[in-house]
């Protein structure tokens, strides 16, 4: 018997949650599921709402990345079943309409963003004892084997969109170019990261920028060139490029600087690959654009349409991204996460739910 109430993460205002009682989520359609969620992590999109950035109306259940068990499916439910353990990209996909069976999932029509009240195919997320899943088939991934629960909060988001920021320009590239492409990741965060990760699966040598010295170390640590945003990237890029200026740069920050800084140090005809969730104008004009020749990507990750893709290279890669899983709190210290997580004092925070342990290492399971 379900209980009749749950703990869950509530957004209240600008830099502002709580962990209230709500409702147990109920079966709404028959393509729906219930899970118990087991991990759920904070993920720098949640400070775009908790900042006040991303305008949104109180009162929604908070997170977009979790991974749990199956308690409850609707009739039409067939590929899983109760019991089953499961990862949950954080849009959810029907897997047949025309942006699904192009690989674009996360521009399915059907589709519904967790952890969110703005647009309006949002609905709570996972930061909660239980989640209701919509579109439950055709989402839901079967827990892999071979990772760390708390590490597969990854494959929710952050992870597959690294992947997607290194694969879109990187992935098909020639031999020669693997070994001759300056390739750059603006932003050293966990996006970033995993990114960088990515990336140099595909080419020799990335650059990470950032202005924040332990990032850069860590980025330093996993095999990219460091460079400080004080310290003209721009000049240090296009000396180490012969002039030309990179081949490609995935800016993972999400501001108009980082992405102009972008602009400024692409080559012409190079390629940006932009994964920021930017919430202000970008002051771009058709002449620089036409001066550049300069290809530009930008938005959401179609999770759903490249997870086994991104799971292939995490699976061979995790040990590298361990780290931003290192810290678990209980989903009752929500609010003095926020504040850690919005203060840059943790990477990233893994919450467990009420009675469980945490603070456990997940890179000695990794």
């Amino acid at each position: 018997m379900p209980p009749s109430t749950m703990r869950a993460v509530v957004l209240k205002g600008d830099f502002e949650v709580a962990v209230e009682d709500r409702p147990y989520p109920k079966i709404q359609k028959p393509t729906d599921a219930v899970l118990k969620v087991t991990s759920t992590a904070l993920c720098g999109s949640d400070l775009h709402y908790y900042r006040g950035h991303l305008k949104c109306e109180p009162g929604f259940i908070c997170g977009h990345e979790f991974v749990g068990t199956v308690v409850e499916k609707g009739e039409n439910v067939s590929n899983f079943n109760e019991g089953d353990k499961v990862v949950v990209p954080f849009y959810t996909a029907c897997q047949e309409c025309y942006y699904c069976v192009r690989g674009q999932a996360s521009r399915c029509p059907k589709g519904e963003l967790f952890g969110n009240s703005v647009p309006a195919n949002t609905i709570d997320g996972g930061q909660a004892e239980y989640v209701r899943v919509p579109l439950a088939d055709t989402t839901l991934v079967k827990t892999p084997k071979g990772i760390p629960e708390e590490m597969l909060v990854l494959m929710a988001d952050i992870f597959p969109t690294g992947y997607f920021a290194a694969a879109r320009f990187l992935k098909n590239i020639s031999e020669r170019d693997r070994d001759e492409f300056t390739a750059v990741c603006i932003g050293c965060g966990p996006v970033g990261i995993c990114a960088i990760t990515v990336a140099l699966t595909m080419v020799k040598t990335v650059y990470a920028i950032d202005s924040i010295p332990e990032r850069l170390a860590e980025a330093e640590k996993i095999g990219a060139i460091p460079i400080n945003i004080s310290d003209n990237p721009v000049e240090k890029i296009k000396a180490a490029s012969g002039g030309r200026g990179a081949d490609v740069v995935m800016e993972a920050v999400g501001h108009a600087d980082a992405f102009m800084l972008a602009f400024d140090m692409i080559r012409p005809f190079g390629q940006i690959s932009s994964i920021g969730v930017h919430t202000e104008p970008l002051p771009l004009n058709g002449l620089l654009c036409y001066g550049k020749n300069v290809t530009m990507a930008f938005g959401r990750c179609p999770v759903r349409s490249i997870f086994e893709e991104a799971l292939e290279v995490l699976v061979k890669e995790q040990k590298k991204v361990a780290f931003l899983c290192g810290k678990t709190m209980s989903l009752e210290d929500a609010p003095q996460a926020f504040k850690d997580f919005e203060a840059r004092k943790v990477h990233k925070i893994v919450f467990k739910m009420p009675g469980e342990k945490v603070g456990e290492s997940i890179e000695a399971k990794a």
